[in-house]
């Protein structure tokens, strides 16, 4: 097809082997049209073979597209352009849906802010809302693992479509070798000298929620938008944030069913292992059957009993099995709170973790070296993602650990996770990485969620709230609680140097101060559902 400007794009169809008239279902992707997002769908033609026309486009400058490639910015009128060519093509009835995770999630949301009349239904998986807090930074700290793994990614793949072979070994080689230790680790000089239009430059310049993500955060183009949506997203994906703020909004103004799905999964694949962790039989992906039941009640009018049934989704672990939810569970909150015997970083039962607010203030003190920082693992923002054994992590000097008894019944948790620490540092700046883990009778210590906060104003001494990534799970009774409290989180995110230089030679080592009880009370907020 051409675009309004003139561009070609080049797509693949896949048609079903019948006569007739069908739905349309289009994918736009920058990874190459054949891949088509096998590495967590159903290839095209089990699509196809369903009663649907499938389209998979290579967007502008990908693949064998022409045209240049600029990250996001054509997404609006090229996405138009292509549900209205798509609506028309041979064998169509003039209805289109849309389907993809991850950068074909986001072609969706750009496409429906156009508005096309041919555009009926979308199933937007894995995506950013507001791409500054959603995908490139979280909690004001820069995702630099995930990031750069992308940029890389993206630039290897230009290289490619250029033919400089050079540039392309080089690339690739750096992109089996992350992260990179640059004099400045968040400014390779692969990319800048290999890719210096990469769109990576700019997110790093842009570490504020200036304009420039007003203008490039499909939040902003999609007020005023309403379509039936599937919203799809992963405990473990790095985007879920955008996946859920994406859904909460519709959800609460939209006219059309919005159906929200979240599994066990990181950004991909959609199976039933993560990290270290089988979940089972019942966290293999439903994804494919249950959009084409979706695609048949919105593209076909087939009465599919999808309106009957509860719309939001979500697998709890360590049950391991789906729960159902009328809305987005918003339960009261079970408060548990740090309590320390003053070295916590040193000894694991030093640091408690109580229902009982303890009387008597005491602080701990952490040291961060940046020298040997607090390595990333599993979680949302590490790669790989997931669920993974950390007691060797909570044994370092370096975490302050707060561990609950064994719990004499199962908790259930579903929802966002707060903590709030009374801290501060003996720099202008400091970053707080938190991990909430599950802790079996054998010792073992598994991660359940965490997040990640950038505090700017260092050596205040104040309470600091922290969103850890939105949960669900039972917590067996016999297990244990565990809190664990870090100055870093390297390579998921930026080092913060603690004196707001850019230059990695000027980090320098920094204490916390974390206080627990008396008047200064650090605490955890769990969404628990009644009756656990």
């Amino acid at each position: 097809m051409y675009t309004r400007d003139g561009i070609r794009l080049d797509a693949d169809i896949y048609r079903p082997d019948a006569e007739g008239k069908f739905p349309v279902l289009l994918m736009r992707q920058p990874y190459g049209r054949a891949i088509a997002s096998t590495v967590v769908y159903a290839h095209p033609s089990w699509y196809a073979a369903q009663g649907y026309i499938v389209v998979i486009q290579d967007v502008r400058g990908r693949g064998t597209s022409a045209g240049e490639f600029k990250l996001f910015a054509h997404e609006i009128a090229d996405g138009e352009d292509a549900v209205n060519w798509a609506a028309n093509l041979p064998g169509s009835n003039g209805a289109v849906g849309m389907y993809g995770f991850s950068y074909q999630g986001m072609t969706q949301l750009y496409a429906a802010a156009a508005k096309p009349p041919a555009l009926k239904v979308i199933c937007p998986a894995m995506i950013g809302y507001d791409l500054y807090t959603d995908w490139a930074y979280e909690g004001g700290a820069f995702c630099l693992h995930t990031n750069l793994a992308w940029a890389m990614q993206l630039a290897t793949e230009t290289a490619r479509l250029r033919g400089d072979k050079q540039a392309y070994q080089a690339l690739l080689a750096a992109s089996r070798n992350l992260p990179l230790y640059d004099p400045i680790p968040t400014r390779p000089e692969v990319l800048k000298n290999l890719a210096p239009d990469s769109f990576y430059h700019e997110w790093v310049e842009h570490s504020q929620p200036d304009a420039y993500w007003e203008n490039l955060s499909p939040k902003t183009h999609l007020q005023n938008i309403d379509l039936p949506m599937f919203h799809i997203g992963g405990w473990f994906d790095t985007y879920l944030r955008g996946t859920l703020n994406l859904y909460k909004e519709m959800a609460s103004r939209s006219q059309y069913r919005q159906q929200l799905l979240v599994g066990p999964w990181a950004h991909l694949p959609w199976g039933r292992k993560v990290g270290e962790v089988d979940f089972g039989v019942n966290a293999i992906s439903p994804v494919d059957r249950m959009q084409i039941c979706w695609f048949d009640q919105f593209l076909k009018g087939i009465d599919t009993g999808l309106t009957h049934q509860l719309p939001v989704w979500l697998f709890e672990m360590g049950s391991n099995t789906w729960q159902g939810f009328s809305s987005f569970p918003e339960f009261e909150h079970k408060t548990y709170f740090l309590s320390s015997y003053g070295i916590a970083s040193i000894r694991e039962d030093e640091g408690i973790l109580t229902t009982v607010c303890p009387e008597n203030g005491v602080d701990d003190v952490l040291v961060h070296d940046p020298w040997r920082p607090v390595p990333a693992l599993g979680g949302h923002a590490g790669i790989p993602a997931g669920v993974f054994e950390r007691s060797h992590i909570d044994c370092r000097s370096d975490v302050l650990t707060y561990t609950s008894e064994p719990l004499d019944f199962d908790l259930h948790l579903a929802g966002d996770v707060v903590v709030a620490i009374s801290c501060s540092a003996d720099k202008p700046s400091f970053d707080l990485s938190v991990v909430l883990s599950e802790i079996y009778p054998d010792g073992k210590v598994y991660n359940l969620t965490q997040g990640y906060l950038r505090c700017q104003d260092g050596m205040n001494h104040i309470t600091r709230k922290i969103q850890l990534q939105t949960t669900c799970a039972r917590i067996a009774r016999g297990n244990a609680l565990r809190l664990s409290i870090s100055a870093a989180c390297f390579p998921a995110y930026a080092i913060n140097p603690g004196n707001n230089s850019i230059m990695g030679m000027e980090a320098e080592i920094m204490t916390l101060t974390i206080s627990c009880g008396g008047a200064s009370l650090s605490q955890v907020l769990l969404p628990v559902i009644a009756g656990s």
